[in-house]
C-alpha cells in the first residue's frame, strides 16, 4: 500500500527499504532505522550488521542474482542515507576506521523513493558519485549503465536520465551548491 502523507515515521522506527525493479518485482530488502522524517528529508540508518533478504527468481544481472547476494548483512560501520522526495538520488554518509572518521558523501543514483505503509521502495540505478572530504568528485560505474541496459535491468531512457541527473548534480556541486548539511558527517547512531 503506497502512502501519500508527507511525514510518516517517528525517529527510531524500523522500516523496510526494498529494491524494486522496473517490472515491479522486489529482489532485495533490508530494515533501516528512521533518524529523521520530515516533508523535505528522510534520513535513515543502515545499522552495522543489518541483515539482507534476497528473493529467489531469475534476475537481470550477470549471475542471475542481486549484486550483493553473497552478503548476508552489512559489514563495517553502518551508513546514513539522506533522501528528499522526488529526487533521483540519495546521499549516503560513510565512515571509516576504528575511530569512525568521516569518509565521504556517496551519491547513489536511484529512482525517487516511494513510501509504503511499513517502508519505501526504490531502484538503484547503478551510477554513483563519490564526494570526497576535500571536494574532489569521482564518478563510479558509468560503464555499467550500458551493460545493465543490455541485460534488461534498465531502459535506454533510464540510463540517459541517470547520466543527465549526474551531470546536473556535478554542476551544482562544482558551483559550490549542496543541499545536505555537513553536520551529518558527525552524526552517530547514539544520537538516534
Amino acid at each position: 500500500m503506497l502512502v501519500t502523507s508527507p511525514t510518516v515515521w517517528a525517529a527510531g522506527e524500523i522500516v523496510t527499504r526494498r529494491e524494486v525493479l522496473n517490472d515491479g518485482r522486489c529482489w532485495a530488502e533490508f530494515p533501516v532505522r528512521v533518524v529523521q522524517d520530515t516533508p523535505d528529508l528522510l534520513a535513515a540508518e543502515i545499522f552495522e550488521g543489518t541483515p539482507f533478504t534476497f528473493h529467489e527468481g531469475k534476475w537481470p544481472s550477470p549471475t542471475g542474482k542481486h549484486p550483493w547476494a553473497d552478503r548476508a548483512s552489512w559489514t563495517g560501520h553502518g551508513a546514513l542515507t539522506l533522501q528528499r522526495p522526488g529526487e533521483a538520488y540519495a546521499v549516503w554518509v560513510f565512515w571509516d576506521g576504528p575511530d569512525r572518521a568521516f569518509d565521504c558523501w556517496y551519491v547513489n543514483f536511484q529512482e525517487p523513493f516511494r513510501r509504503r505503509e511499513n517502508g519505501f521502495d526504490t531502484q538503484d540505478l547503478e551510477l554513483d558519485l563519490v564526494v570526497h572530504p576535500d571536494g574532489r568528485l569521482e564518478i563510479k560505474d558509468d560503464h555499467l549503465l550500458d551493460c545493465r541496459v543490455r541485460q534488461g535491468r534498465f531502459t535506454q531512457d533510464q540510463a540517459r536520465a541517470t547520466r543527465a541527473e549526474a551531470a546536473r548534480l556535478i554542476a551544482e556541486l562544482e558551483a559550490g551548491r549542496r543541499w545536505w548539511d555537513d553536520a551529518w558527517a558527525d552524526w552517530h547512531p547514539s544520537a538516534a
